[in-house]
């Protein structure tokens, strides 16, 4: 499957962005699916993830009650809606599929990855 990632951009601190990612190439509805972040100097970490059917999601705790991880398997899509925007947040987002598991929070579990979508968070 391939993924490619859109929606990122600047915004002020305490606003929104939706980021999404469109899948190509496979069966999306096959694969748990899960948003990473990386920011200069720091390690890829874990953002949320959603299994296949879409029922089951899962937060890193930063961005619990900020952000929202959904999916339309019609669309082959799936996003993150991201609210109440910190500086902290700043990262290139990254999408990325699980053919495996049921949406893992460790960067190893994932074997497709997209080539990310830059968000900015002024102060």
């Amino acid at each position: 499957v391939q993924l490619v990632e859109s929606g990122g951009g600047l915004v002020q601190a305490g606003g929104s962005l939706r980021l999404s990612c469109a899948a190509s190439g496979s069966t999306f509805s096959s694969y748990a699916m899960g948003w990473f972040r990386q920011a200069p100097g720091k390690e890829r970490e874990f953002v949320a993830a959603v299994s296949r059917g879409g029922i089951t999601t899962d937060y890193a705790n930063f961005v619990k009650g900020r952000f929202t991880i959904s999916r339309d398997n019609v669309k082959n899509t799936v996003f993150l809606q991201m609210n109440s925007l910190k500086p902290e947040d700043t990262a290139l987002y990254y999408c990325a599929a699980d053919a495996y598991g049921s949406g893992s929070s460790r960067a190893y579990a994932y074997e497709e990855w997209g080539q990310g979508t830059q968000v900015t968070v002024s102060s």
